[in-house]
């Protein structure tokens, strides 16, 4: 019987106490059932939004999860058993897994996607062409209608959703303005994502710096909410458009967000605000995936990876990547 090592969420986490809330623990895997596939996981993939999962409120876009189930995230790895015929043995999928050794899920309720064996750091599946590429692309274009002369700025810009939006926007003609904590991740961003401004949150007022620039924004990724959103929004250009990818700054609260001291100004400057959540258009992977691979072969996109190894030190990678730690994308190697 093969055995399964996974981390069980025991307790909701206190801040970024993870390792009073999980555990790690072992298992003897079940019998697959009918429309189930087995995958064993080759790389984890640390993700903020997972952070509500561990939490006890509701009304998220996503349910809390139950205490003493496996904590759930998204992997890829190889299919070792199969009881669907749409999934082949030895396939490379990534789906909504576990953070384990092993992933159990019956596909269409996991998104699991065979993926391309051909792409030269598969890690990209979760990069450029993961989900963190789909949400940057379809948030810029789609959800924000960013267009040639635009001013984008981001928030979380040295993060794996963040650094791809810098991208996608100078890709498509903006001129972008990178928010970052760090003189390093500021000069990552000018050196290697092509920002035109990089402000350094953590050292630098970023009311002021955005008004330095001279050219009001006219887009918003925001990837992290809190004072952030509340030294961009008052600085925004008429008619601005604000797309919201995530509130980074809220994740560890069980009650709602407070509304921005400045919301004001989507009256006075007619902001137009929208959420931005890939599962609501599934029918666009596909095109989303061709548009980044395409930017990705001609070289002009690129993600970094912040690399953690063994199943073990899961929380370490975590933690680096709730607190900041990282730039790019942060993974688990098993």
């Amino acid at each position: 019987m093969t055995k399964n090592r996974f981390w069980r969420l025991d307790r909701h986490p206190d801040g970024d106490d993870f390792a009073s809330a999980l555990s790690l623990q072992q298992e003897t895997l079940a019998p697959l059932k009918d429309g189930e596939i087995r995958l064993k996981n080759e790389y984890l993939s640390m993700d903020a939004g997972t952070r509500m999962w561990m939490g006890e409120r509701e009304d998220g876009y996503q349910p809390p999860l139950p205490l003493g189930t496996p904590m759930s995230g998204q992997s890829i790895g190889r299919i070792v058993e199969s009881r669907d015929g749409r999934f082949a043995e030895g396939s490379l999928v990534r789906v909504f897994g576990q953070w384990a050794e092993y992933s159990t899920v019956v596909p269409d309720d996991a998104w699991a996607v065979v993926l391309d064996d051909d792409v030269p750091d598969i890690r990209q599946h979760f990069g450029v062409l993961g989900l963190n590429g789909w949400t940057a692309l379809y948030g810029v274009r789609d959800i924000i209608g960013l267009v040639e002369g635009d001013v984008l700025v981001v928030s979380a810009a040295a993060g794996a959703t963040g650094s791809l939006a810098c991208q996608i926007g100078r890709n498509l003609g903006a001129k972008v303005i990178g928010i970052a904590g760090g003189p390093e991740k500021c000069a990552i961003l000018t050196e290697r994502f092509g920002v035109d401004m990089a402000i350094d949150y953590k050292n630098e007022d970023v009311a002021e710096r955005i008004v330095a620039f001279g050219d009001a924004p006219t887009a918003y990724f925001e990837n992290v909410g809190g004072a952030i959103l509340e030294a961009v929004m008052p600085n925004m250009a008429l008619k601005g458009r604000i797309g919201v990818c995530g509130l980074i700054a809220g994740y560890d609260r069980d009650e709602p967000m407070p509304g921005p001291r400045h919301f004001d100004q989507v009256l006075m400057k007619r902001l137009r605000i929208e959420g931005i959540f890939l599962p609501d258009v599934p029918e666009k992977g596909p095109e989303l995936y061709e548009r980044l691979l395409g930017w990705l072969r001609e070289g002009s996109i690129d993600l970094p990876f912040d690399m953690t190894h063994g199943l073990e030190n899961t929380l370490v990678a975590y933690g680096r990547m709730m607190t900041g730690k990282n730039v790019g994308k942060t993974l688990l190697k098993l």
